[in-house]
């Protein structure tokens, strides 16, 4: 095979994001675009010459390799159905919203020989800055990743932590380990029916600590992390682009010349990886830790005080 047959299921933003990379890559051809608005899947596919579906087992028939960015409910069910039609998927974060459905969609891409990628994209931000490569485990790990609501609700079917802090909890677990031992979270609606805004804390048996605050009902954006390493710390505003770093490794704020497309490099190496040419970069099982932080933070917070606004 030296073409891969890709198909992306969903056709709105981020959809459209993957179809372009698909339409452009010279390792695939976009087969179609499924929706469940056939309207739409065709409107779509008609701006890449390609064929728009509703009926998701025909769409299969024709691919290879899905990708998935419809809303989150439908993630773990679209790549179920994918993997067992003996497709690979790259499925949008999250993969699922259970840390159980998402270590068994793993567990079953695996047993098929299918890949199964998932979309943390913000793994190749900080990869290029060289935030990952640091030996060192931290002893503190703080983000915040907050902003106005999405224009027209998007992604308002699930809440803020499997939304946005989402990114932060796969980096956590990459920097602190997969196995935490405790959580406590805090969290309100603000102009949905889910979680707008929330704190979550994670304790770690080693002693190290991830603090996350998510936000989609802020006035204003706000992008930061903070690192704080035995040997000094990293403090990282993405929007002004500015770093404070006392530790003794080299880290980089101005990727744009190595990594000047983090999703078309991630749809990349989902294609390569797919060909047999190259290992998948975020490959399903590494993800499930993210996913089961996911589900505790959500269910500390609704176990917790009154959501009301």
């Amino acid at each position: 095979m030296t073409k891969l047959k890709v198909g992306v299921a969903g056709a709105g933003v981020f959809g459209n994001y993957h179809a372009q990379k698909a339409a452009a890559s010279a390792r695939a051809d976009l087969m179609g675009i499924f929706d469940v608005d056939l309207a739409r899947a065709e409107k779509l596919a008609e701006t890449f010459g390609t064929k728009g579906y509703s009926d998701y087992a025909e769409f299969l028939k024709v691919c290879d390799a899905v990708v998935i960015a419809v809303p989150a409910t439908w993630h773990e069910s679209l790549a179920r159905q994918a993997i067992e039609a003996h497709c690979h998927v790259l499925v949008e974060k999250p993969l699922a919203l259970s840390g159980n459905a998402a270590r068994d969609l793993a567990d079953e891409a695996a047993a098929r020989g299918r890949i199964l990628q998932v979309g943390h994209q913000e793994r190749f931000v900080a990869n290029a800055m060289g935030v990952l490569a640091i030996p060192e485990v931290p002893l503190l790990v703080e983000s915040v990743r907050s902003g106005p609501a999405a224009p027209g609700g998007r992604a308002g079917d699930v809440s803020v932590i499997w939304d946005l802090m989402i990114h932060d909890l796969d980096l956590a677990a990459m920097m602190l380990g997969r196995e935490f031992t405790g959580v406590e979270a805090t969290g309100r609606r603000v102009h949905s029916s889910h979680i707008d805004e929330a704190e979550a804390v994670f304790t770690y048996a080693g002693g190290g600590k991830a603090k996350l605050r998510a936000s989609r009902a802020a006035e204003f954006r706000e992008r930061t992390m903070r690192v704080v390493y035995p040997s000094g710390e990293i403090d990282i505003d993405f929007l002004t682009r500015k770093l404070k770093n006392t530790t003794p490794y080299e880290v980089r704020v101005d990727i744009a010349a190595d990594l000047p497309d983090p999703l078309g490099a991630a749809d990349e190496g989902f294609y390569a990886a797919c060909l047999g040419l190259a290992r998948s970069p975020v490959p399903a099982h590494g993800t499930v830790a993210a996913v089961a932080m996911a589900e505790a933070a959500e269910a500390a917070v609704l176990a917790g005080v009154d959501l009301a606004n």
